[in-house]
C-alpha cells in the first residue's frame, strides 16, 4: 500500500471506529464492542507501523482531494510525526485494559467509552501527520473535545465532572488564543499550509505581529503539554479522571503538545521573518528549566499516585523542553527517543495504580501502606517503572535522557545536572510509594491537616467489586508496555530510525521541498542515536539517586518545618497556586501569555 493510501487511512481508521462504535453500542452487547474498538485499534497499529516503515529517513505526502498543496489540504508524515502518532496506535489498545475496568450498562451505551477513546485517537493521529495550520487546530480541538468527555465520563460522580469543565474551559481559552494567531498570520500571509505559510512569512520583516501570533499559537499547545505555569489543570484532571485515560493523556496528549511547538516553529517560524533563533532557544530552555524543576517539587510533595504521576509528567515535559530548544538534530533525537519510552512507562504506571484502586478504593500512598503484599507482580512491576522513570539503562528513558544530556552539554555543561536531578526526584518519588505500598516499608505515617488536598483517600473504586483478584489484563498490558520501553532503548534500529527522522525535522527547507515539489531526496547528515559510556554512568547516577531518597524517605520521613522555614513557605504557596479554582488557573495562563509575549518580543 503506498504513502498516499496509509496517510489518509491513519486518521479515518479511528474515526470510522468511532462512528461505528456508536451505532453498533445500540445493538452489539458489551463484548461485540470491545471486540469491535480493539480490532480497529488493532488495525490503526498496522496502518501506522507500515507508514513509519515505508517513510523512515523521509517525509511522505498526500495531497487530499487531488488538489496540489499549494490549493488543498495535504498530510504531511515526517518520521518524528509518523511516529508519534504509532506511539499513540500503541497506547489506545488500553480498551483491552478497560475491558473490565467499569461495570458499563449495555444497551446503547455500551460503545460510548471505546468510541471516545478512538475519536481522541483520531484527533491524536491527525493533528501528528497534518501539513496545515487550521485542521493542526481542528484535530487539536477535537483531540480535546473527546478529552473533555473521558475525563468526565463518570458524570454520576461531581469531581470528575468539576474536573473535566476546568479542563475544557482552561484549554478553550487557550485555543481562543490560538485561532486568534492563526487568523494573524492569515491575514499577513494569505496561507495555511504550513510549508507555505514559512515561504510567505520570509518575505516579511520579523515584527511585534510575528511575536504576538507565535506566542498565540504556542498557548495551547503548551497548556496541552502542561508546561509551567499552563500546567494548572492536569493534575486535578488526572486525579478525577478514569485510569485508561490518564494513560492517554499523559502517555501521548502531553507529548503532542511539545511535538507541536516543534514542528511549527521549526517550518513556519524557523526562517527570515519569523522568530530568531536565540529568541526560541532562550526563552523556551527558561521555560523548560521552570517546568522541570517545578514539576519535580511538587511531585516529591504528592501522595495521591495520580496526582504524584501527574507532576511527574510534567517534570519530563520540562526537559523534553529544553532538548527540543537547542534547536540542534541531537536535541531532536534525544527528545524523540525520550517521549516515545516515556509516554510507554507513565502510562504502564498510571494501569499499575489503577490496578491499586482497582482493588482497594484508594489511591493514597499513606493510607496504603503495606495493603499490597500480596500484589507481588503489581509491585515488582510498579518498581520497575519507577527506575525506568529515573533514566536506568537499558530502558529507552535511559536512552533518551542519556542523549538530551549529551546535546544540552555541549551548550551549557551545567544543564545535564537538571536532566539527573529531574528524573532522579520524580523517579524516586514512585519508588518511594512503591516501596511503602507493596512492601510496607518504613513506618506508617499519619496524616497532617494541611495535607488534605494530597491524598488519595476516599476514591471511588473505578470497578464495582473491590478486593477480587485483578483481571489479568491490567497487569499484562502495563508488563507489555514497560517491555516496549526497554526495547526503545536496546534495539539500535529504533534508535537510528528516530535519528534519522530528526535530521528531516530539523530541516525546514527540506520540509518545504517535499510537501510543494515532492523530490525524492536523502537525508541529510544523521545524528548520533546510541548509549555512550557518559550517557549509561548519568543514568546509572540518576537511578542511584533516586533509590537512595526513596529509601531515606521510607526510613525517617523528613520532619515538619518550623511554619516560617523558607522551604515551608515555598511549599504552601506551591500548593495554594494549585487551588482548584478555575479562575486563578485562567489567571495564571493570562500572566503566562504575557509573559511569554514579553519575552519573544524582547529578544525580536
Amino acid at each position: 500500500m503506498t504513502e498516499a493510501a496509509l496517510l489518509p487511512l491513519a486518521v479515518a481508521v479511528p474515526l470510522l471506529g468511532a462512528a461505528l462504535l456508536a451505532v453498533a453500542g445500540r445493538i452489539l452487547p458489551r463484548t461485540g464492542c470491545d471486540i469491535l474498538a480493539t480490532g480497529c485499534a488493532g488495525a490503526e497499529v498496522v496502518c501506522l507501523v507500515l507508514l513509519w516503515t515505508h517513510n523512515s529517513g523521509r517525509l511522505a505526502t498526500a495531497d487530499l482531494g487531488g488538489w496540489p498543496a499549494r490549493l488543498g489540504i495535504v498530510l504531511a508524515a515526517d518520521p518524528i510525526g509518523a511516529g508519534l502518532a504509532l506511539l499513540v496506535a500503541v497506547l489506545v489498545p488500553v480498551v483491552v485494559y478497560s475491558w473490565r475496568f467499569f461495570e458499563e450498562p449495555t444497551g446503547e451505551h455500551a460503545g460510548a467509552f471505546p468510541a471516545l477513546i478512538l475519536l481522541f485517537e483520531a484527533g491524536m493521529a491527525g493533528f501528528a501527520l497534518t501539513g496545515d495550520l487550521f485542521n493542526a487546530f481542528v484535530f487539536f480541538e477535537l483531540m480535546g473535545a473527546a478529552a473533555y468527555a473521558l475525563t468526565g465520563y463518570r458524570i454520576e460522580d461531581p469531581r470528575p465532572l468539576h474536573g473535566a469543565i476546568t479542563f475544557g474551559i482552561v484549554t478553550s481559552f487557550a485555543a481562543y488564543c490560538s485561532l486568534l494567531g492563526i487568523g494573524l498570520l492569515y491575514a499577513r500571509t494569505g496561507e495555511l499550509n504550513l510549508a507555505r505559510l514559512g515561504q510567505q512569512l520570509a518575505s516579511h520583516h520579523t515584527d511585534l505581529l510575528t511575536a504576538v501570533a507565535f506566542v498565540l499559537i504556542a498557548t495551547a499547545l503548551l497548556v496541552k503539554a502542561a508546561a509551567v505555569p499552563f500546567h494548572f489543570w492536569l493534575p486535578d484532571a488526572h486525579a478525577v479522571a478514569p485510569t485508561p485515560v490518564c494513560m492517554l493523556m499523559s502517555g501521548a496528549m502531553v507529548e503532542l503538545g511539545v511535538y507541536g511547538i516543534a514542528r511549527i516553529y521549526w517550518t513556519v517560524f524557523s526562517g527570515p521573518g519569523g522568530i530568531p533563533h536565540q529568541a526560541f532557544h532562550t526563552t523556551f530552555t527558561a521555560l523548560g528549566l521552570l517546568t522541570a524543576l517545578l514539576g519535580a517539587l511538587m511531585c516529591w510533595q504528592q501522595r495521591h499516585l495520580k496526582r504524584l504521576l501527574a507532576f511527574s509528567t510534567i517534570s519530563h515535559v520540562g526537559l523534553f523542553l529544553i532538548a527540543v530548544a537547542l534547536l540542534t538534530p541531537d536535541g531532536a533525537t534525544g527528545t524523540a527517543v525520550y517521549v516515545a519510552a516515556h509516554g510507554l512507562v507513565k502510562a504502564a504506571l498510571f494501569a499499575l495504580t489503577g490496578v491499586l484502586l482497582d482493588r482497594y478504593g484508594s489511591v493514597d500512598e499513606h493510607g496504603l501502606h503495606g495493603k499490597a503484599r500480596d500484589l507481588r507482580t503489581v509491585g515488582v512491576l510498579f518498581v520497575v517503572g519507577a527506575l525506568a522513570l529515573a533514566g536506568m539503562p537499558p530502558f529507552g528513558t535511559g536512552l533518551g535522557k542519556a542523549l538530551s544530556e549529551d546535546a544540552a552539554g555541549r551548550w551549557q555543561p551545567w544543564l545535564p545536572a537538571v536532566f539527573v536531578g529531574a528524573s532522579a526526584v520524580t523517579g524516586a518519588a514512585v519508588l518511594r510509594a512503591g516501596l511503602r505500598i507493596f512492601w510496607g516499608a518504613g513506618p506508617a505515617l499519619r496524616s497532617r491537616p494541611d495535607e488534605d488536598e494530597t491524598t488519595g483517600e476516599g476514591e471511588e473504586p473505578e470497578i464495582r467489586s473491590p478486593q477480587r483478584t485483578p483481571p489479568r489484563a491490567m497487569t499484562i498490558v502495563p508488563a507489555v508496555l514497560l517491555g516496549l520501553a526497554v526495547l526503545v532503548g536496546s534495539l539500535p534500529a529504533i534508535a537510528a530510525a528516530l535519528a534519522r527522522g530528526a535530521a528531516v525535522f530539523t530541516d525546514p527547507a527540506g520540509y518545504t521541498a517535499a510537501v510543494l515539489t515532492h523530490p525524492s531526496t536523502p537525508p541529510g547528515p544523521m545524528p548520533a542515536g546510541d548509549w555512550t559510556a557518559t550517557g549509561v554512568l548519568l543514568g546509572l547516577l540518576s537511578t542511584s539517586i533516586a533509590a537512595a531518597l526513596a529509601t531515606a524517605a521510607v526510613r525517617k520521613p523528613s520532619p515538619t518545618l518550623p511554619a516560617h522555614h523558607p522551604a515551608a513557605r515555598l511549599v504552601r504557596a506551591l500548593r495554594r497556586s494549585h487551588s482548584g479554582h478555575l479562575g486563578d488557573y485562567l489567571a495564571w495562563l493570562a500572566l503566562g501569555v504575557a509573559a511569554l509575549c514579553i519575552a519573544i518580543a524582547a529578544q525580536t
